[in-house]
Parts: C-alpha cells; sequence; structure tokens
C-alpha cells in the first residue's frame, strides 16, 4: 500500500457542504426542477447576468443539488470549474469537441477507452479532423507526431485495459512548448489517487459511474478544468444542452463521502489476488500498475497515491472455447463492461487489434478483473476453480 495523504479523507467528507447548499441539514438538499420562477423581471434580469455561474435560472443548467456536487469536484480536483454529463463517454467526447474544429489534428493515446477510439474513427473523422495514435509510453515519438494543426494531446492513464502509466508532467511540458490543448480520462485514479489539473492538464474527465458512486446504480460523466480551459468547456456543454439528472447527481455526491475507504479496500484486496495469480502456471504475466514489470510503473510510483481494484492478466494460450469455459463458470466474478462498484467482474479482452501499440502476442488472452469488496480467499477460490476448467478445456 502506498503513502497516501489523510487529509483527503476529511476533504471528502466536508467537499460541496457549504451551507448555501445544506441549510441545517449533514447533506445537501435533493432539488428537482425544470423551470426556475422569478420574484421580478428585475430578479429575473439579474439571474440571467449571473447564468453561468451557481445561480439557478433554468433547470436544464443545474440546481443547488448540481451546484454542490460541482463545487466538491473543484474542491478535490483544484479546479476552475466542473460540468457534468449524463455519461462518462459524454464527458469524454465533449472535452474533445470543444477544442477541435474541422481540419484540426489529434493526438489520441493508443491505449484509449474505446468508446473514445470510436468517436474518433466515427464522429471526428467524419468532421473533418485528423487522428494519429500515439504510444503511451514514447514521449519521444510523440513529439514528431506533432503538426502545424495539431491541437490537443489526450492522455489515459493507466490505459485502458492493458494498464500502460504515462508520463504526464513530460506530455504536458510537451504540450505548453507547443500551445496545445491537454485532456486525461482519469477514471482509473480519481483525484483521490492522482491529481491532473495541478500538474497542468486542462481537461480531467471521469466516469462518475465508477468509484465516485461505487454501487453500480447511476450513469454520469464529470469533467474539471483549468482556468484557462473552463469557459470553453462550458460554453460547449451548455450549447449541446448537455445535462445529469440531480438524483445521479445526488448519489455520487454521497458516493463521495466513503471513496477514500472504498478505493483503500479495493486497492488492498486487488493487490494481494494480483499477487497470487503472478503465481499460477496459467498466467503468464499481470498488469498491475503497482507491480515493477507493469509498462510505465516508474510514473504510477512517482504520481499516484494509490490504486484501486481494477488490472488485468494474460493467459498463456488462445483457446476461445477455454477462455469461455473458465468465465462462464465463475460464482462471484460478474461478466460485465463496468467496473468501480462493490462486485467483482471478470472482462475476456475484445479488439485489442486496433491498436497499433499491441503489446500482446497473438497466442495471448487478455482478462481484465475488477476486484470488488467480497472477501479475497473466496475471490481466489473462484479464480483457482476457473483455472480448472480452462485447462480441463484445453
Amino acid at each position: 500500500m502506498k503513502n497516501r495523504d489523510p487529509r483527503k479523507d476529511t476533504l471528502l467528507i466536508n467537499a460541496g457542504r457549504s451551507k448555501e447548499y445544506t441549510g441545517r441539514a449533514v447533506n445537501p438538499k435533493i432539488v428537482r426542477a425544470s423551470t426556475i420562477v422569478f420574484d421580478s423581471v428585475a430578479d429575473m434580469h439579474e439571474s440571467g447576468r449571473r447564468r453561468l455561474g451557481p445561480v439557478e435560472y433554468y433547470g436544464r443548467r443545474g440546481t443547488s443539488t448540481t451546484f454542490a456536487f460541482q463545487q466538491a469536484m473543484c474542491q478535490l480536483e483544484e479546479a476552475a470549474g466542473c460540468f457534468v454529463y449524463p455519461s462518462g463517454t459524454s464527458a469524454l467526447t465533449t472535452a474533445l469537441l470543444a477544442f477541435l474544429n474541422q481540419g484540426d489534428h489529434l493526438l489520441m493515446v493508443d491505449s484509449a477507452y474505446e468508446p473514445t477510439r470510436d468517436f474518433c474513427v466515427g464522429t471526428l473523422s467524419e468532421k473533418g479532423v485528423e487522428v494519429s495514435y500515439y504510444d503511451p509510453l514514447d514521449t519521444n515519438s510523440l513529439v514528431k507526431l506533432i503538426q502545424s494543426n495539431t491541437r490537443v494531446i489526450f492522455m489515459e492513464s493507466p490505459g485502458s485495459l492493458t494498464m500502460e502509466v504515462q508520463d504526464v508532467p513530460k506530455i504536458v511540458q510537451i504540450a505548453a512548448d507547443h500551445d496545445l490543448v491537454t485532456v486525461i480520462d482519469n477514471t482509473f485514479a480519481t483525484a483521490y489517487n492522482f491529481a491532473p489539473i495541478p500538474m497542468g492538464v486542462d481537461v480531467s474527465v471521469q466516469s462518475g459511474s465508477k468509484y465516485l458512486c461505487g454501487h453500480s446504480d447511476i450513469m454520469l460523466g464529470v469533467a474539471c478544468c483549468s482556468e484557462k480551459a473552463w469557459p470553453r468547456l462550458q460554453q460547449i456543454s451548455l450549447e449541446l444542452g448537455l445535462c445529469a439528472s440531480v438524483d445521479d447527481i445526488y448519489t455520487a455526491l454521497r458516493g463521495l463521502r466513503t471513496m477514500g475507504v472504498r478505493l483503500r479496500q479495493h486497492d488492498e484486496s486487488a493487490l494481494h489476488i494480483a499477487q497470487w495469480l503472478s503465481g499460477c502456471d496459467e498466467v503468464d504475466h499481470v498488469l498491475h500498475p503497482a507491480f515493477a514489470a507493469c509498462p510505465g510503473h516508474e510514473f504510477y510510483e512517482r504520481d499516484f497515491s494509490g490504486g484501486n481494484g481494477l488490472f488485468s492478466f494474460v493467459l498463456n494460450g488462445r483457446s476461445s472455447a477455454a477462455v469461455a469455459a473458465m468465465v462462464d463458470g465463475y460464482h462471484h466474478f460478474k461478466l460485465g463492461f463496468s467496473w468501480g462498484g462493490y462486485e467483482s467482474l471478470a472482462l475476456p479482452a475484445a479488439g485489442l487489434s486496433n491498436r497499433k501499440f499491441n503489446r500482446l502476442r497473438e497466442d495471448q488472452t487478455l482478462i481484465r478483473l475488477h476486484i470488488g469488496l467480497e472477501s479475497i480467499d473466496d475471490l481466489i477460490e473462484d479464480l483457482s476453480e476457473g483455472f480448472k476448467r480452462l485447462n480441463a478445456a484445453r
């Protein structure tokens, strides 16, 4: 376990709990509204003048519940502004749309979340945005890919499925030298374990459906910005009419209070199980950023204050039938795409063939695990029985 700043736990408890949002209650109120009514024409005009701030003007722009959550996220991220979206993917795509126009060039990390890549291949390409994919670990090659029309460098650290940890401060410096905007998908760490904006990143995006909520029951996205990036991101988000349910926002706000405790338990259990897996004959190697062999481990040690329940392991052999027999028979590990909740999940990787810098051999299969809050003994037993099915099917 890495050393963490215990003051972050206090921040999680107090963030977004200004008295203007809580009154005498412990928690902010849930305020549902579409229409906001005004006391007078002068009141309406004054609210309109201040509508870019935390002022109730029209329900789509937020109520006090929204503002409490935005305040909490800005405090946690050390950000100038925060916008809330109906999903993590919506937050990611809007952050890209905000800073890219026809004829521009985007540098996208090759290990990005699949829907992010789909957006590049689909909508951005159709709108005339050129996209180049770069090796998450090779900053020297990244510099060589910068063109006169490059506008944005997108990072995701650790990378989706394959867990490469990027040298974010160096990439931020490269971006600053070329006057480029930096966006990072920080869903893995949350600002609790890694704060990108104080490092100079312009936009920090995450899926609130994951650890912010922690219970696999909401869809939510969050983008927090530097002072430079906030006006543009806020403008396009409002123009696109994006908003999130205040009930989901409240649920994420409540989840914040226990996120530190949950992350520590997820991290502790995941490390234990990852170490057990590294000793199994069926496993070629484990991809966990806390392991020295994981690509970019040195940056994880330098920049992150802890991990979570997510990591991958690579199997020797690529029999689809054997892998299906292993996964289909799991009892505690459910088969699902998401992660960050209290339950354990397993996901055989698919689609890595579209990566330019794929570090897996053709005869290898990657299994991503999310370690939930169950007993680690039960989870290890589940995995062990799965290996028996795998070997029998082979």
